[in-house]
């Protein structure tokens, strides 16, 4: 709903960068913040009722597919972006495993274009190579130019070491990060879910760790080589924390995020949940060690960002056999009440440490200028709590796909608007 004048009253105002809370409301002004203060009237504007929750800069998922162009009946930009709303983040940023890829300008534009009809903003992850499929560099620079935010053959490694050098030597000039999807593929015979002791009492072929862990570490030394930033997607195991904290330790410019799912979920729901679809995404699920190994990194600053890598499938896609379902689920409705769940309740991280994870961190990996929460800012907010528990149920989907394992499933806080682009997004 458009909503250029609002009076967000009574909310508790939090800066994830510096972690301090204050009362106060927020009066927005033609979608700008123009005053921040306690008791401020009304003065014929629209108001929220925002007692006993907090309010912060917007958050950011930077890791999402919503499928647009060319797969429109697995999801929209307009769907994916409604999705986001609810889950309360005001910004996406969207791999290019489209049909055609984001790999020239054009695309890149279409997006951009698309998304400006909703409260979210969206920035495209362009292609590393041409169609992804490693052979050829895209015109980097064109596509920075047209709004691309980093690079990625999401969906697909780079596998080619030597064109993810000539890739990551061209993107550090262009101020712009590679997003690797990290997998040796000649480690992963067709697994369909870790290989480990489940797997093999399931008898499904598995998905190495190993396969996740030799990418990351080739990567690391050519960034290191190169002076190039690489971005570790979905990081899923113990090992390759541990070989992204030692990076970082020797000064080499790597950052990661990790999925909701893979500090909510162990490879033992594919055995509870009778092949269950739903639990088959790509890095699979893995044993608890490497879960309580997310946990560690995040709390020690190791893994930068947290992410959904929201991938929607339609019904028909999944309702078939486990090794025939396409790997991916939903993420964007549940990511705040699992991380409040698993992490915040936990004590794993704080309020304001989790939220920097989705607001400031993965702004500034991709060099996206920050939302504020102050006056003279544009209004890029979000209302939410920590402590709410609830029930995620099929009507809080708002995909238009519903391929999550997650309905039924005990959340803890939840996000109850999003104000961005002059627009306001409740969520009943």
């Amino acid at each position: 709903m458009t909503h250029p004048d609002l009076l967000i009253q009574g909310g508790t105002l939090l800066d994830p960068e510096s972690g301090t809370t204050r009362q106060a409301d927020v009066l927005i002004r033609n979608g700008m913040i123009a005053e921040i203060g306690a008791g401020l009237p009304a003065d014929g504007v629209s108001a929220l009722d925002a007692s006993g929750k907090m309010v912060s800069p917007g958050w950011m998922d930077m890791h999402v597919h919503l499928r647009e162009p060319g797969q429109e009946h697995k999801e929209t930009i307009a769907t994916g972006c409604a999705a986001a709303a609810f889950g309360g983040f005001t910004a996406v940023a969207c791999m290019p495993n489209t049909s055609p890829a984001i790999h020239t300008r054009d695309v890149v534009e279409f997006i951009i274009d698309r998304a400006s009809r909703t409260a979210v903003d969206v920035y495209p992850i362009a292609a590393v190579s041409m169609d992804r499929a490693g052979k050829k560099l895209t015109e980097m620079a064109d596509l920075v130019e047209g709004g691309a935010v980093a690079f990625s053959d999401d969906g697909t490694p780079v596998s080619d070491s030597g064109l993810m050098r000539t890739a990551l030597e061209y993107s550090s000039m262009l101020g712009r990060p590679i997003i690797n999807h990290m997998e040796d593929l000649t480690l992963n015979p067709h697994g369909h879910m870790h290989e480990g002791e489940v797997s093999t009492r399931l008898g499904l072929p598995g998905i190495p760790g190993l396969a996740e862990e030799v990418m990351i570490a080739r990567d690391i030394l050519i960034a290191e080589a190169t002076g190039g930033h690489v971005h570790v997607a979905h990081i899923s195991t113990g090992r390759a924390v541990e070989l992204v904290r030692d990076g970082k330790a020797r000064g080499i410019n790597v950052t990661a995020e990790v999925c909701a799912h893979h500090f909510a979920l162990t490879d033992e729901a594919v055995a509870e949940h009778d092949f269950d679809t739903h639990y088959k995404m790509h890095p699979p699920l893995r044993p608890q060690s490497d879960v309580d190994a997310m946990k560690a990194g995040l709390a020690d600053g190791t893994i930068d960002a947290i992410c959904t890598d929201h991938a929607p499938h339609a019904s028909f896609e999944k309702e078939v056999e486990f090794i025939a379902a396409p790997f991916g689920i939903l993420g964007l409705e549940t990511a705040w009440g699992l991380t409040g769940r698993e992490i915040v309740k936990p004590g794993v991280l704080s309020v304001a440490e989790a939220v920097r994870k989705i607001t400031i961190e993965p702004r500034r990996i991709m060099g996206i200028p920050q939302a504020r929460l102050e006056v003279g800012a544009p209004a890029n907010l979000t209302v939410f709590d920590a402590t709410t528990e609830w029930t995620f149920e099929d009507s809080h989907i708002k995909s238009k796909s519903r391929n999550t394992p997650f309905v039924g499933h005990q959340m803890v806080g939840r996000a109850w608007a999003i104000y961005n682009k002059g627009r306001l997004v409740e969520n009943a």
